[in-house]
């Protein structure tokens, strides 16, 4: 941790090193600005971490979740969301991607018709990350983002970039480098607030607005403090309720049973949902972490089809339409390989038939990691949306999803392999290691893997560690031995591909340690970001 730098706001201390262009943002009427949401907002914000840890005990204990009997009204009400600005009517391809300067200009220049600058599990929150992040986003949205590279590559925006949406961190996390009243700042706060006391009037002024997704809810009532924050922060500049517009993620099992309640909440504020697959099944592992009946099998076999995700998706659809909110669909994670040519023809047909049955089932949009694959997305979307900017006349009456199916983690003929073990083990390893060298979407064996995967892969081997009853598809039980022997394997592994100096003075034998602790400890950890922040600057 730097030294403590005082200010000139009351009460707000800064303890990261300060730019010139970081000196322009943290200005003291955006430090009022943010002091008087954190006062304000985050001792509800810490409740209702609190009320996360007692519904855990709830789960453990066997109650099992349904849906709410005291929000019965909200679901059986006729109830609309706020009309939806323009330029989010048709959204049918969004890229994602962290907020460094380079990805930023070539997703807005991707073809994509969004681009979700994310602050959440795509960038690993250093202090240079983070205030870097909202530089580049605030000199993006005025049209002067161009750079050139040290290798004397030239990035510019084009004519017609795609709209911007931003993703603060989750409730969960804090910035440490911004002090309160002597405690860290609710990061969701500070990510949010900054960018929006910045540019809010600025996108309004370009026919846009202040545009974001929410990550990692886990009821209506974590909505409906957003909600609170957003017209807080829309009095304080003087903007009207409505302005901004939202996109919730819905990648925790326990909002998948309150979408309604959470359209319900930011009603005024509120664009979509999206189906967040990769953290729904890490939330579904960790939630139900303790019950040896809800096991799940190797991740590569948790697809869109198999019975739990096949209601939670159309659910969603239908409980978007219903409200007159857009349902978007999920992440395509597929990098391609310059390379290996049958890698990338078999991969664009699963990503191909992945968003065909996407759009096939309402979805009016979806996600992708890499520019290479918009065309392949919106080609899908296209042959169903035609010139229709979206189809929220697709009601979905044929969907009736009840408690038990979104409960319903049987998966026919799934099985927990060696080299899903393996690869859960390898792939946490490096993720953690690209996340402490300061990248937190990492390509990986041609994927994009970010927090949510590297969530997924860490959250298995703990559960299948925990439960005796666990065994390998061969027969063999998945003891704490048969781990470290494919641990020490797979870091072998690592510092071989790595080459070993790098291995010995980059950060793997950290990151192994990390990885190592989160496993095999007996209490689990919420998120692997909690630990691993305390490593970063």
């Amino acid at each position: 941790m730097e030294t403590l730098t005082p200010t000139q706001v009351e009460g707000i201390a800064l303890a990261g090193p300060l730019t010139e262009a970081y000196e322009r943002l943290l200005s003291p009427t955006a430090l009022v600005f943010l002091r008087d949401l954190h006062r304000r907002f985050n001792p509800r914000r810490e409740h209702l971490l609190h009320q996360r840890v007692l519904r855990q005990r709830e789960l453990d204990a066997g109650q099992w979740p349904e849906f709410l009997r005291q929000t019965e009204i909200v679901r059986t009400s006729n109830w609309q969301v706020s009309p939806i600005p323009a330029d989010l009517q048709d959204r049918r391809t969004e890229i994602t991607g962290p907020v460094d300067r380079k990805m930023i200009i070539n997703a807005l220049n991707s073809g994509a018709k969004v681009f979700m600058a994310d602050f959440e599990d795509a960038t690993s929150p250093t202090w240079t990350n983070v205030m870097d992040g909202q530089v580049n986003l605030y000199d993006a949205i005025r049209r002067r983002v161009d750079f050139t590279a040290e290798n004397g590559k030239r990035y510019a925006l084009g004519e017609t970039p795609g709209v911007l949406k931003v993703r603060p961190r989750g409730w969960h996390l804090t910035e440490k480098h911004v002090l309160v009243d002597g405690e860290p700042m609710s990061a969701s706060l500070f990510d949010f607030g900054l960018y929006f006391f910045h540019n809010a009037q600025e996108l309004l002024d370009r026919d846009s607005g202040p545009y974001f997704y929410l990550p990692k809810l886990e009821s209506h009532l974590e909505a409906r403090l957003w909600n609170e924050v957003f017209i807080a922060a829309q009095q304080s500049l003087y903007l009207p309720e409505g302005t901004i517009k939202v996109t919730v993620l819905i990648e925790t099992i326990l909002a998948a049973f309150e979408m309604e309640e959470i359209i319900y909440e930011l009603r005024h504020h509120m664009a979509g949902l999206n189906a967040g697959r990769w953290d729904y099944i890490f939330s579904v592992i960790k939630k139900f972490r303790k019950h040896p009946t809800q096991i799940l099998p190797d991740r590569g076999q948790i697809t869109m089809t198999v019975p739990f995700m096949q209601a939670y998706a159309q659910q969603l659809v239908k409980v978007c339409h219903r409200r007159g909110a857009h349902a978007i669909g999920g992440m395509a994670a597929f990098i391609p390989s310059r390379k290996d040519e049958e890698v990338n023809k078999r991969a664009f047909e699963k990503v191909k038939a992945d968003k065909q049955l996407e759009a096939n089932n309402g979805f009016d949009g979806t996600w992708v990691a890499h520019p290479d694959l918009v065309a392949v997305a919106k080609e899908q979307f296209n042959a169903v949306l035609g010139d229709r900017p979206h189809q929220k006349e697709v009601m979905r009456e044929d969907v009736k999803v009840k408690a038990a199916d979104l409960l319903n983690f049987r998966i026919p003929h799934g099985e927990i392999t060696e080299t899903g073990a393996r690869l859960n083990i390898n792939v946490g390893i490096l993720y953690l290691a690209a996340w402490l060298s300061g990248t937190g979407a990492a390509a990986i064996y041609n994927l994009m893997e970010d927090a949510a995967t590297a969530e997924i892969s860490r959250a298995q081997i703990w559960q299948w560690l925990h439960h005796d009853r666990v065994q390998l598809e061969d027969g063999r039980k998945f003891t704490l031995a048969l781990y470290r022997s494919l641990f020490e394997s797979e870091l072998e592994k690592i510092a071989q591909m790595v080459g070993p100096e790098t291995f010995e003075e980059g950060p793997y034998r950290k990151a192994a340690e990390i990885f190592d602790a989160l496993v095999t400890q007996e209490t689990f950890e919420e998120f692997l970001t909690l630990p691993a922040y305390k490593e970063l600057d």
